[in-house]
């Protein structure tokens, strides 16, 4: 997620009016039997999509709205809006604010706690999953569409919202699109993902309708109290990106055959922060590392390559138990904070490349894979596949471990990592530890002994 607060001044209006892009956007298909707006919060549907929502209403569309979420931690407890309280007014503004922008929408609020939607989001999916499949129009599902907070935003109910969107609308054909939220108040024209987004230009009475429909979410635009923490969630700086004549919307859809993530993409995501994907501050993460390296079979590891190595926290790790390390990034910033982090050790190399271009000679007795794979296609996967076979040494080691939950952007999931991976007949497996976020396999040569078998246990 990207670190922000909503009290930051944020990226000013005038910067993405700046950008020529905004202007040249293939047009959001609004010709459509039913539009389906997800919310993580009560307020998303308005700001990312109240034009949209008009447009397919007044047409003649179907249009339902689905809230996950009451909203009720957007401010802290207090006697005078507690969360239930809280819960409650926020419906009522999503309610009204709905209500000014046509007649007829279908509102639907599931009341999953607020921030919590990742430990839901087996029932947001079954929810989801229900509104799709009843009532649904006879005919092409493209003349359905489902839009629901964009992958990419940086805030974490939004991206778990976007990865079951995803989920049930893969299996089904059915395109969906995400809106950016607070990607404008972070962001910069470097962070959206250009040729996939798509405009829908608003007519003046979409764009009062819209002011109108904001104007109601009275707990978000203005201050709760005077007592800190109940600031103004949507400062008038960050309402411009909202009542801008054009909203974007970004295809999600799962495109067959998409490419490798780019080096121009990461090097974006660590503008935004040197550590943004959360390594160095999230117990998630310094657990996931402690399982990792338990995980692998011997106290000695021997020649490591480490694909991937990110800011170096686990390239410190394994070479306190490598004889050398061999760590490849294919961001210049990452590189620096890695080799400052592990200093002057003569053990260790950073190399800047990227997988399976850019794959370093030499054979391995240890290769470690950890959250790279579903940045590739899947040509590029099979090709790395079969460069680590050819890399690893007799009896040699490979740790594997990825999230296992869908993002619209990845070309792959981490599943579709390890399926891969468990076909080479080159190793098998002799760790296998699998949570619902994540999944870590260690691979092994022949003869592929156990830790126990290794040590004359067995």
């Amino acid at each position: 997620m990207a670190a922000f607060s909503h009290l930051d001044a944020g990226t000013a209006e005038a910067v993405w009016q700046g950008d020529p892009r905004m202007g040249t956007r293939p047009p959001v298909p609004a010709d459509v039997d039913e539009l389906i707006v997800v919310a993580a919060h009560p307020d998303d549907e308005t700001l990312g999509a109240a034009g949209l929502i008009r447009r397919v209403r007044r047409a003649g569309g179907r249009v339902r709205v689905v809230v996950a979420t009451d909203g009720e931690g957007s401010h802290p407890d207090s006697p005078s809006h507690s969360p239930a309280r809280l819960a409650k007014r926020r419906r009522s503004e999503a309610r009204r604010a709905v209500d000014a922008l046509a007649d007829g929408i279908e509102v639907q609020f599931l009341g999953l706690p607020d921030g919590a939607l990742s430990e839901h989001s087996e029932e947001l999916a079954e929810s989801i999953t229900g509104i799709l499949d009843s009532g649904r129009p006879p005919g092409d599902p493209a003349r359905v569409v489902v839009v629901a907070p964009w992958s990419g935003d940086g805030h974490r109910d939004h991206r778990v919202t976007a990865e079951v969107v995803h989920g049930v609308c893969a299996g089904r054909g059915i395109p969906h699109l995400g809106y950016p939220i607070w990607l404008w108040h972070w962001g910069t024209p470097a962070d959206l993902p250009w040729d996939r987004t798509r405009a829908l230009t608003l007519r003046r009475d979409e764009v009062r309708a819209k002011r109108r429909a904001i104007s109601e979410h009275t707990s978000q635009i203005a201050p709760l109290s005077s007592a800190p923490g109940d600031e103004v969630m949507l400062h008038p700086g960050m309402r411009e990106h909202f009542e801008r004549s054009t909203e974007l919307f970004v295809d999600e859809s799962a495109p067959e055959g998409a490419d490798s993530m780019s080096e121009e993409w990461f090097e974006a995501f660590y503008r935004r922060h040197d550590d943004p994907w959360g390594f160095e501050t999230r117990w998630y993460e310094k657990r996931k590392r402690s399982i990792l390296m338990s995980a692998l079979p011997t106290e000695r590891i021997g020649d490591v390559l480490e694909i991937g190595c990110s800011t170096g926290l686990v390239t410190q790790e394994l070479a306190a138990r490598a004889e050398s390390v061999i760590a490849l990034d294919p961001v210049d910033a990452a590189l620096q904070q890695a080799t400052s982090r592990v200093g002057a050790d003569s053990r260790v190399s950073f190399v800047r490349g990227q997988i399976p271009r850019d794959w370093p000679p030499g054979r391995f007795d240890t290769i470690v894979l950890s959250e790279v794979g579903y940045y590739l296609s899947a040509a590029d996967l099979e090709t790395a596949v079969r460069r680590i076979e050819g890399s690893l040494a007799d009896s040699g080691t490979l740790v594997a471990c990825h999230w296992r939950h869908p993002v619209a952007e990845y070309p792959l999931t981490g599943d579709d990592v390890h399926t891969a991976l468990r076909a080479s007949s080159r190793w098998r497996a002799i760790v296998r530890h699998e949570e619902p976020d994540f999944i870590l396999e260690v691979f092994a040569t022949a003869p592929a002994l156990s830790v126990a078998e290794r040590e004359g246990l067995v």
